[in-house]
């Protein structure tokens, strides 16, 4: 059987393997770390200078190898091209894209280290599949190193049409290294259908072709009876108890994501004041438990972010708070994934509400980790990529603070019956689109697709 190359720019440490964030890459690939596999990718580890030769570690049949990053690399690699022009640039933030040409060489270079390091460990029978924007060119140059295996991509966050993708100078480039690959995973129809009208403009001849033939929408999911489990479980650690004592009876709202721009925060805290304001009958009734850990503290936006967000959990505080109530809990750590299971269990509303995402994993193990007797109600941006199936939830419009107020309302105010028969949807949508699935069928096509000859 053909051994599977997992690329990936950061590589989870294995033995923290059970101390995930919700939704991390190393949860939905559990399925496909089954067979042989090597994971390759970034230490995540800074050094004077790059390190060339890989350092290894196995865990069951896995063997993980990390390369160090020089601070040239890391600068222009991933704090510059890859965080401030195309992760903002693929959510549509426009105005937040930051393009320097040197940033882009250096993106550029770092792949080409990345190929340079990764292909003395390949086997002629390999099946590689790269992960994410930080690692668009690694395809083209494992192919200009003479690979031959049969190489996937899958593309995490959203692929925007061309008016938004040709803002960047290099647009053309980066399609074409797209192209490079035998199949190109997206989360939705969407991101696919935005990716070959691109590929329809900006490439030609054979190379359009194949890029349309080969791009596929795949949507990643979770184990859902496993994460109903772990919140099962969870609910009854200390840890739970705690905050299910804190809340002293009061109905627990939670939001969990990374701190990031695209997640929609400050939206959704004025939607919370706004509940809070427009309904003061939820006044010393709820509790909002927002959970979002730092990240990428060197990029400025994120750092304005920060700020933005300390200002308004002080005001809401300071306008609604009792000298017995808290009505934001806002904290700036992560908690393991099996403590937020838990956490989820006992919410009884969860709000996902990005600005624009992928898919958002968190969406899905709120639902999986309900009661199934007496269930929460998502709210659900309608700019997730977990919309598409999960239509049981409360979608809603995110820029609209209003209707998000009011979609926390209804589903404060559903009665059992709605919320049972939502859940029972939106859990059997969990279940259908599993991270198993998705695992299975993008590498069973990729298996099935022909070599194709190296130029």
């Amino acid at each position: 059987m053909a051994r599977l190359v997992i690329v990936s720019n950061r590589v989870p440490v294995p033995a923290k393997k059970r101390e995930q964030q919700a939704g991390g890459l190393a949860v939905v690939l559990e399925e496909a770390l089954k067979g042989d596999v090597l994971w390759f990718g970034w230490s995540g580890r800074r050094s004077a200078e790059a390190s060339a030769e890989p350092v290894f570690a196995t865990r069951g049949s896995t063997t993980f190898a990390t390369i160090d990053l020089s601070e040239a690399d890391y600068r222009d690699y991933y704090a510059g091209f890859a965080n401030r022009s195309l992760w903002p640039l693929l959510h549509y933030r426009t105005g937040l894209v930051a393009f320097l040409r040197d940033e882009y060489q250096g993106y550029r270079a770092t792949n080409r280290k990345f190929a340079a390091a990764l292909m003395p460990l390949l086997r002629p029978d390999d099946i590689i599949w790269i992960h994410d924007y930080h690692l668009i060119p690694l395809g083209h140059y494992l192919r200009e190193l003479g690979c031959r295996q049969k190489i996937g991509f899958f593309l995490h966050i959203p692929f925007p049409p061309l008016s938004v993708f040709d803002i960047l100078p290099p647009a053309r480039e980066l399609i074409g290294d797209l192209a490079t690959y035998d199949v190109v995973g997206f989360q939705t129809h969407e991101d696919r259908d935005n990716f070959q009208g691109c590929a329809g403009r900006l490439l030609a001849g054979e190379q359009r072709a194949h890029a349309v033939s080969a791009s596929v929408a795949i949507p990643v999911g979770i184990d859902g009876k496993a994460f109903a489990q772990m919140a099962k479980t969870s609910r009854m650690t200390a840890e739970s108890h705690r905050l299910k004592h804190s809340l002293v009876g009061r109905k627990l709202i939670i939001g969990a994501d990374r701190l990031d721009y695209s997640k929609g925060l400050p939206q959704r805290f004025e939607a919370y004041s706004e509940l809070l304001e427009t309904h003061a009958q939820y006044r010393e009734k709820v509790s909002f438990l927002q959970i979002a850990p730092r990240s990428r503290e060197d990029v400025s936006e994120y750092r304005d972010l920060k700020r933005s967000l300390d200002r308004l959990t002080g005001k809401i505080n300071g306008k609604f708070a009792e000298f017995d109530w808290v009505p934001l809990r806002y904290m700036t750590h992560g908690l393991s994934r099996k403590l937020l299971a838990g956490f989820f269990r006992m919410a009884a509303i969860g709000l996902v509400t990005p600005l624009r995402d992928g898919m958002n994993l968190v969406a899905m193990e709120y639902i999986a980790a309900q009661d199934p007797e007496d269930p929460g109600v998502l709210v659900l941006s309608r700019f997730a990529g977990a919309a598409a199936s999960l239509d049981a939830a409360l979608v809603v419009n995110p820029f609209d603070t209003s209707a998000v107020a009011e979609a926390i309302h209804q589903g404060l105010m559903m009665p059992k019956e709605e919320r049972r028969a939502r859940w029972l949807s939106l859990m059997d949508r969990i279940e259908q689109d599993s991270a198993a699935s998705w695992c299975r069928r993008f590498l069973a096509r990729l298996s099935d697709t022909k070599l194709r000859a190296v130029s």
